[in-house]
């Protein structure tokens, strides 16, 4: 295997010395095979319980040590029954002479924690680091920048994806998701808080000044509201020009009691009061342009100015927003080799999980990067295969496919027929070119003028712009057509087809 500090595969399908079951209470672990293995015998970690802490470690061959090699650790997971909230990483736990991996819990001191964590709609795939200050000694977490990727499909495909942290000895590091880089970054520029304290801070014993005036604008203290401003001007008024139309029948009401309704059998007067019939639109005035007693429309007021306010000029008293003044900050450091962690001798996954079955297998711990890809080839590299084979190929996909949404045959018709039928157009329609003076042969024939050569070449470009035409046509007609196809279902990603038609059947199921 190579240079490695810690290995498990979990293929001998029990719990060895090298890997522990923790005290209660705990959720339950277990080593078996995955629901839809692909690889017979091939066994992993399997987090079975719902809603409870899980927690389970082992002790590494010999303690980590940061120096002048990488760390590298790699781990896969497999979200059987997807998941709804809760985590799948792994911790490396810091030496220390009091660690007991029989009471590890979420407290126990960490130096790494690592890997995919989900609660609703909030995908993350985390990278923390415990620094040390080296001026105070007090540890603090510092949080990897979020992922650019996409990570949705890594949580949603069932399938078995390859997680790998890279921590270099010149401060970078890489996370990776099926051997690609998925994050990137420097320890000392892209974690958050900032592995350097500022070298100044604002001054918590400062206060701002009763008198320091922040407003950047005041109202005019000379200015006056004019005389003829009217405050108490309505906003709208009657419409003076409107005229009642035609027909309108000012004696009918708008609504009207039912007609045809009765009275309940239990209607009770004495507690229910006098019966009335319901409202209902008044037939009458259908045919009318209103009824009822009618009143002007209202419209603005072009006379409203509403309340009057002093007009704003610039504060001429204006300070600025007030800041504290800076200090040096007490707690100030630089450490420029944050990569010097502090060693770890045990690795531990401690989760909670409102969903079970999730697979963990072939945890991988090592400083050789060749190594490390060895032993992603032997393992995920096999599960990947195996799951991609297992896949159904293109035919059986499209025919799956059509028989849930049937309106796909008319596209895969179309797909077939119309390359065939612009083929055809294309070969049949094209024209022979004339052939040029120097193309004939040398014979005592006459040859044609030169106002007959003129002609034919007038001919001949008037052919290749009608074939230019034709291809212009042709290719327009394709781009709509693969427009078309790639938002359709023939052209989408396997996993997702396959994932939707789960769906629709679960959906169908229910």
């Amino acid at each position: 295997m190579g240079e490695h500090f810690f290995a498990e595969s979990f293929d001998r399908g029990t719990f060895d010395g090298s890997v522990m079951m923790m005290l209660l209470p705990t959720g339950k672990w277990a080593v078996e095979e995955m629901k839809d293995s692909k690889l017979p015998g091939d066994k992993g970690l399997v987090l079975k319980s719902k809603a409870k802490h899980h927690a389970i470690s082992a002790q590494l061959l010999r303690p980590f040590t940061f120096d002048t090699k990488p760390l590298i650790v790699q781990y896969e997971v497999n979200f059987q029954s997807g998941i709804d909230c809760g985590g799948a990483y792994v911790k490396l736990l810091t030496q220390t002479p009091d660690l007991n991996l029989d009471q590890f819990v979420d407290k126990t001191p960490y130096t790494i924690m690592f890997g995919p964590d989900k609660c609703g709609e909030d995908y993350k795939l985390h990278f923390i680091f415990r620094h040390k200050s080296p001026k105070t000694g007090e540890y603090e977490e510092k949080h990897a920048k979020k992922p650019d990727a996409d990570l949705r499909t890594y949580y949603t495909d069932k399938k078995t994806h390859l997680y790998t942290l890279v921590v270099n000895p010149d401060n970078s590091f890489e996370v990776l998701v099926d051997q690609t880089v998925v994050n990137s970054g420097s320890l000392l520029t892209d974690m958050t808080p900032p592995v350097n304290p500022p070298a100044e801070i604002e001054d918590p014993d400062d206060h701002k000044p009763d008198d320091w005036d922040e407003r950047p604008k005041i109202q005019d203290p000379d200015a006056v509201k004019p005389e003829d401003w009217d405050e108490d001007a309505p906003a709208q008024v009657p419409d003076e020009d409107a005229v009642k139309p035609d027909g309108w029948l000012d004696d009918e009401p708008e609504y009207i009691g039912d007609p045809d309704a009765v009275k309940p059998d239990d209607w009770d007067e004495d507690m229910d009061g006098e019966w009335e019939a319901p409202q209902i639109p008044n037939p009458v005035c259908e045919a009318a342009p209103g009824c009822g007693a009618w009143k002007r429309p209202m419209i603005d007021n072009p006379n409203y100015k509403g309340k009057w306010k002093p007009p704003m000029i610039d504060n001429p008293n204006y300070q600025g927003v007030w800041k504290p003044r800076k200090i040096p900050n007490p707690a100030y450091f630089e450490d420029l080799h944050p990569f010097r962690m502090t060693p770890f001798n045990a690795v531990g996954l401690e989760l909670w999980s409102m969903t079970s079955d999730i697979f963990f297998d072939n945890f991988f711990i090592t400083n050789d990067r060749n190594t490390a890809d060895r032993w992603a080839t032997d393992g995920w590299g096999l599960k990947k295969a195996a799951e991609g084979a297992a896949e159904p190929g293109l035919a059986t996909q499209m025919l799956n496919a059509a028989e849930e949404r049937p309106w796909l045959w008319v596209i895969y018709i179309f797909t077939v027929a119309l390359p065939l039928v612009l083929i055809v157009v294309f070969c049949c329609t094209g024209k022979k070119s004339p052939a040029t003076p120097a193309e004939y042969k040398k014979t005592d024939e006459p040859q044609p003028d030169v106002k007959e050569v003129e002609e034919e070449e007038v001919e001949e470009e008037e052919v290749e712009e009608e074939e230019q035409e034709e291809e212009d046509l042709i290719l327009s007609l394709w781009s709509l057509v693969c427009h078309y196809l790639n938002k359709s279902l023939f052209f989408q990603l396997p996993e997702r087809r396959v994932t939707e038609r789960k769906v629709l059947q679960r959906e169908r199921k229910k």
